[in-house]
């Protein structure tokens, strides 16, 4: 019985590790961040155009390019927090 249950409770965690790790590919992958930066830009033009905005394609790009500056400097962010992180211990 205790080998049932053992089984059980690995089968658990390696299905959810397979979850993670997937998680983990979406929110690095260029799709979501090419999603999020359309969905962003569609939006902002439509406010724009809501409140009467001049150059409305052009200004609406900026919160845009912010995001996709944000999203490729972050992984180097993470690098530099996890050098510091392992220097400490």
């Amino acid at each position: 019985m205790a080998d049932t249950d053992f089984e059980a409770r690995l089968l658990a965690i390696e299905l959810r590790n397979r979850r993670v790790e997937e998680n983990k590919n979406w929110e690095t992958s260029w799709m979501r961040r090419g999603s999020v930066a359309i969905l962003t830009y569609a939006s902002i033009v439509c406010y724009h155009i809501a409140i009467g905005a001049d150059n409305i394609l052009i200004i609406s790009v900026v919160p845009v390019l912010g995001f996709i500056a944000s999203t490729l400097s972050l992984q180097f962010i993470r690098s530099l927090f996890d050098k510091r992180k392992h220097e400490g211990k």
